[in-house]
């Protein structure tokens, strides 16, 4: 992987971050947790959206 890529970018360090979750992440989220047997995170902005993923997907074997 290209770490001096732009397209990659740490969730803290976008514009957007604060502003709320996505649909498609609080979908992509809903299923994330159910697969790992835990509760689906409500509220989220999309950083935290995005690395509540990162973390799930890790856990439930979806991870890159």
């Amino acid at each position: 992987m290209d770490t001096a890529s732009n397209t990659i970018k740490d969730p803290a360090d976008w514009t957007t971050g604060d502003e709320p979750a996505t649909g498609a992440q609080e979908s992509y989220l809903h299923t994330l947790a159910a697969e790992a047997h835990e509760d689906a995170p409500e509220g989220l902005t999309k950083a935290e959206a995005s690395e509540r993923i990162d973390e799930l997907q890790e856990k439930t074997g979806r991870g890159r």
